[in-house]
């Protein structure tokens, strides 16, 4: 099969993960993941040679200029530079932004590579000691989202994914009509064998195979934060890791070499959103954005969810991994497994950048298990709040053109940026006096595991939406012991914050 020249394919992959702390600082472990990847490329002065060099936000440490610095380190000149915001979504759109430049015949090479080095940073807290590390920016930057929290959602303290994930849970578990006891243990089912993935992943920050009790099962070491979701059944941020995955043209690397069988193609993939604020979604536990995701980046890639050997769902929370199935339109306990590193509970979580690591070890699952004919992965990505959904299909054959079955080849790729869902928000009432019917919960519980305070999204009368806090310790435990779903509360604000009662 003939391939066109301007056709992105990926050439090299690396992962990286640091054992001992403390480790290097996140631009050491930069480039050393892109001399990884680059070599795994097989291509002597690859990095030398450089379009593009896109880096992934970090958390770890503010840098005056990230792409510069590792840009001097590889001694590459690229005329494209990117640094991300946060977002779990950042390293699909990186890697579609290179790969539509490719496509366009605007670039021939790109770096996308991203680390954390925050169990070092605890490591060095936990001594009293502070990272002496290089080109600290001055004066310090804002935090890298793209939007702050909404002012109601910072008075009711409502800004942590542990505990606006868990309010989508509750919303979902109602809708489904799922009772309490037996959402937990479908959770930890689901989440079980993930942990066996894990556990034979090198490359993976906890190799511990769990059973479904054991995950879900509050204890001394498995507290819950965010009820009703324990520690190990949620995203493991803490962790020193590095990735990097290095995309070419199918030109270049047939003058570089690079033989087919180490090419894999970005078949199809999509980019979605669904509301900021957890309160103004439309339907709060469902992602009608993910579906739609879902839908064009299949089409793109002309490909269906039976046509996919592997799969990595993003899994930083239960109800993320549960709307992706839905999404996907397969079963939670689907045989191809929801995981090809062993999710981010269990394989880590380094903020934004676990859909490089990913990526690379579905390459590396599509490498060894390419056959006669093409062999696909699905690899996904969420941001923010379960706001941002990126869906991409990676695949040992590229995508074709309109009319020959294969997808919507180059052309698909250059237009995939564009947003194929965003919702109208339900408007959210800073304070509020009155009854109301809660639409979502959670407990937020302390670091010693006790529970401090319920957190309520509720439905008001004229179709909004607000916020609350449970404050009273009785119905902090009825909360956690009965469906509060669609029971009615009254709200009296105290100051900015309402307090819910019943």
């Amino acid at each position: 099969m003939s391939v066109d020249p301007r056709t992105p394919c990926l050439v090299g992959v690396a992962q990286h993960t640091v054992r001992d702390q403390p480790g290097p600082e996140p631009l050491d472990l930069w480039e050393l993941a892109a001399r990884r990847a680059a070599a795994d490329a097989g291509a002597p002065g690859l990095l030398e040679r450089l379009d593009s060099i896109q880096i992934v936000y970090t958390e770890s440490w503010q840098y005056d200029d990230p792409v510069a610095r590792l840009a001097e380190r590889v001694k590459a000149e690229p005329r494209h530079r990117a640094y991300s915001t946060v977002s779990g979504t950042a390293p699909q759109t990186l890697l579609g932004t290179a790969a539509a430049a490719i496509a366009a015949g605007e670039m021939d090479a790109a770096l996308v590579t991203g680390a954390e080095a925050l169990a070092t940073r605890r490591a060095l807290r936990r001594a009293g000691e502070r990272p002496a590390w290089s080109h600290r920016a001055d004066p310090r930057r804002p935090y890298g989202w793209e939007r702050p929290p909404h002012p109601a959602e910072l008075a009711h303290g409502l800004f942590l994914p542990v505990h606006t994930y868990p309010i989508m849970e509750s919303a979902r578990r109602a809708a489904a009509g799922e009772g309490i006891e037996e959402e937990f243990r479908a959770r930890g089912r689901m989440m079980a064998p993930m942990t066996r993935v894990a556990a034979a992943n090198p490359h993976a920050w906890r190799r511990t195979v769990y059973t479904p009790e054991e995950l879900v099962t509050p204890s001394a070491d498995n507290r819950f934060v965010g009820w009703p979701y324990t520690r190990r059944t949620v995203a493991l941020a803490e962790v020193d890791q590095a990735a990097a995955v290095i995309m070419v043209s199918a030109g270049l690397a047939d003058r570089l070499g690079i033989a087919p069988e180490r090419r894999i193609y970005l078949r199809g993939w999509a980019y979605a959103e669904d509301t900021w604020e957890v309160a103004a979604r439309p339907v709060l536990g469902a992602s009608p954005a993910m579906e739609a995701a879902a839908r064009q980046a299949f089409a793109r890639a002309g490909t269906g969810p039976d046509d996919i050997g592997a799969l990595d769902l993003y899994s930083c929370f239960a109800v993320a991994l549960r709307a992706a199935c839905a999404a996907t339109g397969i079963d939670p306990l689907d045989p191809r497994g929801l995981t090809v590193t062993g999710g981010l509970p269990y394989a880590g979580a380094p903020v934004s950048v676990y859909v490089l690591h990913s990526t690379a070890a579905m390459a590396e699952r599509l490498r060894a298990e390419a056959g006669p004919g093409p062999s696909h992965g699905l690899v996904t990505g969420v941001g923010m709040h379960l706001t941002k959904h990126t869906y991409a299909i990676w695949s040992t054959e590229p995508a074709g053109g309109p009319g020959d079955g294969r997808g919507a080849g180059l052309a698909g790729l250059r237009d995939a940026a564009a947003v194929v869902h965003s919702p109208e928000p339900v408007p959210i009432a800073d304070v509020y006096e009155g009854t109301a019917t809660v639409a979502g919960y959670t407990v937020a519980h302390g670091k010693d595991g006790t529970a401090e305070h319920g957190i309520l999204v509720v439905d008001l009368p004229d179709g909004g939406r607000a916020h609350a806090h449970v404050r009273h310790p009785d119905l902090i435990a009825e909360a956690e012991a009965a469906e509060l779903v669609g029971r009615e509360v009254r709200l009296t604000p105290d100051g900015q914050v309402n307090v819910a009662i019943w």
